[in-house]
């Protein structure tokens, strides 16, 4: 069986990210505003970056990781940007990159 992570951008902008073993399921849950609290007062939504991994664990672990990414280094996840990624991860300041 194969788990989804998926990024979802909100009507207002920002972005939603979760994981599925069912994700036209999910969506239509998400549409229909019975998927969370936080997408039912946010809609339409929109499918940023659908992802596939072999194990719940995997998905969730990545979904994990990217909730707590800055926008840009999401941004440049779901672009493949790895070189962008890297950036973002020694952080903003000058003396955080330096370390």
């Amino acid at each position: 069986m194969e788990f989804t992570l998926y990024i979802l951008e909100c009507f207002d902008g920002t972005f939603y990210i979760g994981h599925t073993d069912n994700l036209n399921q999910r969506l239509a849950q998400h549409d229909q505003g019975n998927g969370c609290v936080y997408t039912s007062t946010r809609r339409p939504l929109k499918v940023l970056h659908p992802e596939g991994f072999e194990t719940r664990y995997e998905a969730l672990t990545m979904e994990r990781k990217l909730k707590g990414w800055s926008r840009a280094k999401k941004l440049a996840y779901m672009a493949g940007d790895w070189k962008a990624v890297g950036t973002l991860a020694k952080g903003k300041h000058r003396h955080q990159r330096l370390q």
